[in-house]
Formats: structure tokens, C-alpha cells, sequence
């Protein structure tokens, strides 16, 4: 018979050790979320930032004569019948452009008198927005008409102010828009009456002519390209834009 399997003695378990102190660490971290009067200032100042950073948009386009050059843009294609030639980045990008050539006297001044002391640290930023408001205020005071500014001072409830220079800044902007506006549609219709000769005179002749069923349209646009091109309407209204600003 077999001899027996001998299996080897179970090792002797080790007793446990006992657990080891903590080392305290060599350095910390402290965080403190109120940083006293000086932080709370910084955390206001750039959330007042980012607010103007987010606003800068509706300022450009209700602060500048940006609105009336792009819409009087958009009325001169539609005149022509063109409603997608030229396209609308190139209509925004040429607003865009004129507007900086006719802005650019008040964003110097408004860097000179504003943007430069503030970053020099010689004004803080109360002063420099009273001192940013000044340039832009006489630009559109300039370009803003009576009426416009009579109605807004009416629909706020105010006094009657002294002269221009006390009106109130929040009022001034909505009646500097309504007067842009106002002047753009005055030029588009302008604009238009000449090319709705054209459209009534080959409509007419395609009436007694018989072809009724040919859209007017499509034997007008040639001829009211060609007139464009010989007014060279492009220059004529671009000068007309600007010197209207430069005169005021």
C-alpha cells in the first residue's frame, strides 16, 4: 500500500503591529474667500467687465452711426432687386468699416481723455466712464433731432431740461436711434424712387406688348444694374453717408 501524503506544518501567524503615529504635514494650504474690502472691489470691478464686454455689441449698434449705414445699405440692394447680392457680411462688414472711419475722431478723444489715464492709474473708473460719455454724448447730440429728443424726454416723465448738455444719458441713446432711423428710411426712399420708374415703365411696356405672363422683374434688373453703374451709386452713396456726419 501507498505511504500517507505528509503535508508540511501551517506557518505560525505574525501578531499585528500597532498603527504608526500621523506625521504632520510640512506645509498647508489656506484658502479665504473674503479678501476684505480690496478683493471685493476687484471681484466688482470685473464683473463690471464682462458686462460691458457683453454689451458691446448693443453699444456699437445703437451708439454709432452704424445703424443707418447698414440699413441704408440693405435698402439700396433692395431697390436694385438684388435681396442677397451683395451678401449680408459683406453689407455688415462695409457698415462696419464706414462707421469706424466716422467714429474715429470720438474713439480718439474717448481713448485720450478716458482709457489712457485709467490704465496710467490717475482717474479711477467712475471718472473715466463721466469721461467717456462726453465725446459720444456731442456726437449724438449732434446727429439726434428735436422731435426725436422731445418725445424721449416726454416718455420718461422728466423735467424739461435747460439745454442739451442736461439730458439724461439713458435718454439720449433711444432718441439718437429713432433719429438714425428716421434719416435712414428718408434716404432708402430716395434711393428707391428711381428704380420704381423703371419697374412701372417696362411693366408698362410689357403690358402693351402683350406679355403678361414675363415677370417684370427679370427685364428690370439689367436696366436698373446699368443705371447703378453709371450713377456709380456705390460712391455716391458712401460720400452721401459720411459727409452728412462730417458736416454736422
Amino acid at each position: 500500500a501507498p505511504a500517507p501524503a505528509i503535508h508540511p506544518a501551517a506557518p505560525t501567524p505574525t501578531p499585528p503591529r500597532p498603527p504608526a503615529s500621523p506625521t504632520p504635514p510640512r506645509g498647508g494650504i489656506s484658502v479665504d474667500v473674503d479678501g476684505g474690502t480690496q478683493g471685493r472691489d476687484s471681484v466688482v470691478k470685473i464683473i463690471v467687465l464682462m458686462t460691458v464686454l457683453s454689451i458691446a455689441p448693443s453699444i456699437l449698434l445703437m451708439m454709432t452711426s452704424f445703424t443707418k449705414i447698414v440699413i441704408v445699405l440693405g435698402l439700396t440692394r433692395q431697390a436694385i432687386g438684388t435681396p442677397t447680392i451683395p451678401p449680408n457680411q459683406v453689407l455688415a462688414g462695409i457698415a462696419l468699416f464706414l462707421s469706424l472711419f466716422v467714429m474715429g475722431p470720438v474713439v480718439s478723444q474717448v481713448y485720450e481723455q478716458a482709457v489712457t489715464p485709467y490704465t496710467n492709474g490717475t482717474i479711477e473708473m467712475n471718472e473715466a466712464l463721466e469721461r467717456a460719455q462726453a465725446p459720444l454724448r456731442t456726437f449724438m447730440l449732434r446727429q439726434t433731432g428735436n422731435q426725436e429728443l422731445q418725445t424721449m424726454v416726454a416718455a420718461s416723465g422728466q423735467e424739461q431740461p435747460a439745454n442739451y448738455e442736461d439730458v439724461e444719458f439713458t435718454t439720449l441713446v433711444p432718441a439718437f436711434v429713432l433719429s438714425e432711423l428716421k434719416t435712414a428710411f428718408i434716404i432708402g426712399f430716395v434711393i428707391f424712387v428711381p428704380f420704381l420708374v423703371i419697374d412701372l415703365v417696362v411693366a408698362s411696356v410689357l403690358m402693351a406688348m402683350g406679355m403678361m405672363m414675363l415677370p417684370p422683374v427679370m427685364i428690370s434688373m439689367p436696366f436698373k444694374i446699368l443705371l447703378f453703374i453709371m450713377v456709380d451709386g456705390w460712391t455716391l452713396i458712401t460720400t452721401a453717408l459720411v459727409s452728412g456726419y462730417m458736416q454736422t
